[in-house]
């Protein structure tokens, strides 16, 4: 039995194995449960997790045998903590280490010295320094993380959704004449402005534009949209194109998580990353089925074209197929029939022979049962996962998972109030909220792992 658009939904206590793939994963891990955790537990899950023995050795070797008044482990810890604090500031931070002796305590800094053993500004600006000449690591950091996860969460990369994200920076942009100034710390030379235009039609038909401006950056995402947890990242200056960085985020994730890749079924992005090259290589090089909302690029008065070969069958935008009636002219909607991997064609049925229709064109139809459309028809309408099935309505609404991850970015990991000033200290920015985010998931899902799998029955 199918749950599909032209199949009956199956009834009883137990689930088929269609549902039972797609039920949310959240007795498991869920975001909420981590929400109503208090800033210490928070932090305590994120350093327990994290395995972050590698980085901080590196940084240990670099500072050899000078001054130890702040152990680099203590500051590194503390720096989570700023994030896990949503402190927008070094400053702010030291504010908090100040007032909080268990936080500095859990931090690993010495109690015996008080209020002494909060790192100056100075040694902040030093360590944070040292950290930018490790991107590796913290890639490297990210990318354990990742398959940590993959390992504890069965459903981890069944659903994939990608998207850009604008972060403002707080600071002057340089005038358009204004002489190139070097780099010095204090002001942003790197940020740049970025356009983002939305479209739509009323309710009432008529079209409107909203054309979102920004100065600062971009943060390229790929999330899994079942856990809403990160899996690949990268960060531009906000005018970078987001369909190069989305490749790459792929190619990225083919070469560092093959596994992950290997039991991806669905791709799923908003129409911003609609592009043909992107939806041939997920379906072509990977079997990913791409489900990337579409933009309408018709100019059509009709809004439809004739299928290739065919005289009396055509195709709308949204990838349905219609046949008009020999004898009365009249369009109807033909059913859909089904995609077959083997031929890369998708199957629609004629009307009248799937509904049990009278047509008085029958005799004189060029269709008899089905006809097979083949998506090189047009490989962006034309897609694995038909855009005329409920599935597809089903999968796309998973890629909301991608702005939930935006905004907990923003809000509770600080992008939203930041004091960050060039690229390199935004990605190191960015790139330690997403280390924060996957070890404190990591640390909640061990925490709970035994006995909070899932039933394989539930109610229909």
């Amino acid at each position: 039995m199918s749950g599909g658009r032209n199949g009956a939904k199956p009834r009883g206590r137990f689930l088929s194995y269609g549902q039972f793939a797609f039920l949310p994963q959240r007795r498991l891990f869920s975001w909420e449960k981590i929400d109503a955790l208090d800033d210490l537990h928070r932090l305590r899950l994120v350093l327990e997790a994290i395995p972050d023995e590698p980085l901080v050795r590196s940084l240990e070797r670099e500072r050899g045998r000078g001054r130890d008044d702040y152990p680099v482990r203590a500051v590194w810890n503390s720096l989570l903590a700023g994030i896990v604090y949503q402190h927008p500031s070094i400053e702010s931070l030291r504010r908090e280490l100040g007032r909080n002796a268990p936080l500095r305590q859990l931090c690993g800094f010495d109690p015996l010295k008080g209020l002494s053993a909060v790192p100056t500004p100075r040694a902040y600006t030093t360590f944070l320094a040292n950290l930018m000449a490790h991107p590796e690591e913290i890639d490297a950091l990210f990318d354990a993380l990742v398959e940590r996860l993959r390992e504890v969460l069965p459903a981890m990369g069944r659903v994939l959704a990608s998207d850009g994200k604008p972060v403002r920076a707080h600071a002057r942009r340089r005038g358009r004449n204004a002489p190139a100034l070097p780099p010095d710390g204090r002001r942003d030379t790197d940020a740049d402005f970025g356009t983002k235009t939305y479209r739509g039609v009323g309710e009432d038909g008529t079209p409107w534009e909203k054309i979102h401006r920004w100065f600062g950056y971009k943060v390229h995402l790929a999330v899994d949209a079942e856990y809403e947890l990160p899996v690949a990242w990268a960060v531009t200056e906000a005018s970078a194109s987001e369909m190069p960085q989305v490749r790459r985020l792929l190619g990225g994730l083919t070469a560092r998580h093959p596994a992950l890749v290997e039991a991806c079924e669905f791709w799923t992005s908003d129409k911003g990353q609609d592009d043909g090259t992107m939806v041939r290589d997920l379906w072509d090089g990977h079997r990913i089925k791409p489900v990337i909302d579409m933009r309408k690029m018709w100019k059509e008065p009709d809004q439809t074209r004739l299928l290739p070969g065919r005289r009396r069958l055509t195709y709308d935008q949204s990838g349905q197929a219609y046949c008009w009636c020999p004898a009365t002219g009249r369009r109807r909607r033909m059913a859909y029939g089904g995609f077959e991997a083997d031929r890369a064609t998708q199957k629609f049925r004629c009307p009248a022979v799937h509904y049990g229709l009278q047509c008085p064109g029958r005799a004189e139809c060029e269709v008899r049962g089905a006809v097979r459309v083949p998506l090189e028809t047009d490989r962006r309408i034309f897609t694995p996962l038909a855009r005329v099935t409920y599935r597809w309505d089903e999968v796309y609404a998973k890629r909301s998972a991608v702005e939930r991850v935006n905004s907990r970015l923003d809000v509770a990991f600080g992008l939203e109030h930041h004091f960050v000033r060039g690229l390199a200290k935004m990605r190191v920015r960015v790139g330690l909220a997403l280390v924060g985010m996957l070890a404190m998931a990591l640390g909640r899902v061990r925490e709970n792992q035994l006995g909070s799998l899932r039933s394989l029955v539930g109610a229909a």
